[in-house]
């Protein structure tokens, strides 16, 4: 957009980033995402938003409690949740041959290809900065890098993760770093629009 300043949008894949910072280390699990975006953008592009792309594990009440007091403490800071859904899936022990139930997240994938295609074609930014090592969204970034070669699409990886057919595509590629993460945590109590307080929960200190 000429004469104003390139409007940038962040996708992160929730579950991307949590797996790697709890694998990491799991205080970091607070994690301001509307700070990190802002970190991470030059003064001189704006910011149009954040949108993070998750699901509940309801079938793990602590887990689930857990995860729903983030979401809201991220979105009072302006971050837009955009949620999947985990499925039951039918295995089968490849020793025992006894078969087990598991859940699988769906939706998440197609969720994030979807919204960074529409977004484009209707003209929501100019860069978008996906934070993902999830392969799977090849297809919709060369797409992407296909039809609006105008609109520039880079990648974040999570801490400790890397993904060598992604560093394959054209696309830039930022990583995320522990000092990045530490300041970018959210405040140890959060007040949310309706002035109720959500804290950082206690396996997160």
């Amino acid at each position: 957009m000429t004469g104003s300043a390139p409007r940038v949008v962040y996708f992160f894949d929730g579950f991307n980033f949590f797996h790697a910072i709890h694998e990491h280390d799991r205080t970091l699990l607070w994690l301001d995402y509307t700070r990190l975006a802002r970190v991470l953008t030059p003064k001189s592009k704006s910011i149009e938003k954040v949108v993070l792309f998750t699901a509940y594990a309801t079938w793990k009440p602590q887990s689930h409690k857990r995860h729903k007091l983030y979401l809201s403490a991220l979105r009072s800071r302006g971050v837009e949740i955009v949620k999947g859904k985990f499925y039951k899936k039918k295995r089968e022990c490849h020793n025992c041959h006894r078969t087990y139930t598991t859940h699988e997240e769906k939706q998440t994938d197609v969720n994030i290809a979807v919204n960074l295609l529409s977004w484009a074609m209707t003209d929501k930014y100019d860069e978008l900065v996906l934070g993902t090592t999830d392969s799977d969204l090849i297809p919709a970034i060369r797409i992407m890098n296909d039809l609006f070669p105008e609109k520039k699409v880079k990648l974040l990886f999570p801490i400790g993760r890397n993904s060598i057919d992604l560093r394959a595509l054209p696309n830039d590629v930022m990583t995320t770093s522990e000092k990045t993460l530490k300041s970018c945590q959210l405040p140890n109590n959060v007040t949310l629009r309706d002035g109720s307080v959500v804290s950082r929960p206690p396996l997160w200190s």
